[in-house]
């Protein structure tokens, strides 16, 4: 039996139209349907999530590796996911008023200020900082057989990854928020990082020894280091706040 699309007007058989994707069946429009829908939006939304970060948490490198040749409907889209993460994190930053430079005295520099814009901001900061820290990751392991996008959507992951962890020990952040000590939690959490990135690297480019994925992680963040402070100092003085 022949079908003519609602959506498109393309005739069809089967259950869903071959030219736009629409289904078949369309039911009346009420309570019913609105019911559903929450259902199914929240129950992917949360099963998406669930599932990439038990991934990213069990085996990363593993993970992402498949992802990228092809293993995808049961993942949470990357971008989506670092976004969410870096929102809910940004949120609680700036609820909870967090000051990373309380300790820090320069009259020269608005630390107060700057802290606020981080936390306003922290979203788009996360997603800008990813396309610079793959320039680290495509110049060193470039011979592995992947190009620059897949390389970013690697570092997404890994990016989400480290700030699950921030969002996990945030309420370590809080008690220590206004302290001398709240300079080396921050450390510790940037050692996480680190530990989690070398780890997933390990995992993701298979083919190299762990040695040599090791090193050549360390390589990629240095990189990285070296782009991103390059970056900020040119963009503070345009900005015309740059510290004396």
């Amino acid at each position: 039996m022949e079908i003519i699309c609602k959506n498109c007007h393309q005739v069809f058989k089967g259950h869903y139209c071959n030219n736009c994707g629409q289904s078949a069946e369309t039911h009346k429009i009420n309570i019913h349907f609105l019911w559903h829908d929450i259902q199914h939006g929240l129950l992917h939304f949360d099963k998406g999530i669930t599932y990439s970060l038990k991934q990213l948490f069990t085996r990363p490198g593993n993970s992402v590796r498949e992802f990228i040749e092809g293993k995808r409907v049961r993942h949470f889209k990357p971008l989506s996911l670092v976004v969410v993460l870096a929102t809910l994190y940004g949120v609680l930053y700036h609820y909870y008023h967090i000051d990373t430079f309380a300790n820090t005295k320069n009259t020269s520099f608005d630390y107060t200020d700057f802290n606020e814009w981080m936390a306003t901001h922290f979203s788009w900061i996360i997603v800008a900082s990813i396309p610079i820290y793959t320039i680290g990751t495509y110049i060193v392991f470039r011979k592995q057989g992947y190009n620059y996008f897949e390389f970013f959507v690697l570092n997404t992951f890994k990016a989400s990854q480290r700030l699950f962890v921030q969002i996990l020990t945030f309420p370590i952040l809080l008690y220590l928020n206004g302290t001398p000590h709240i300079q080396k939690f921050l450390n510790a959490t940037y050692f996480i990082g680190l530990i989690l990135i070398f780890w997933t690297n390990i995992q993701f480019f298979n083919k190299l020894s762990k040695t040599k994925a090791f090193f050549l992680s360390i390589l990629s963040h240095l990189i990285f280091l070296i782009c991103f402070l390059l970056i900020t100092v040119i963009v503070l003085a345009v900005l015309g706040k740059l510290p004396e």
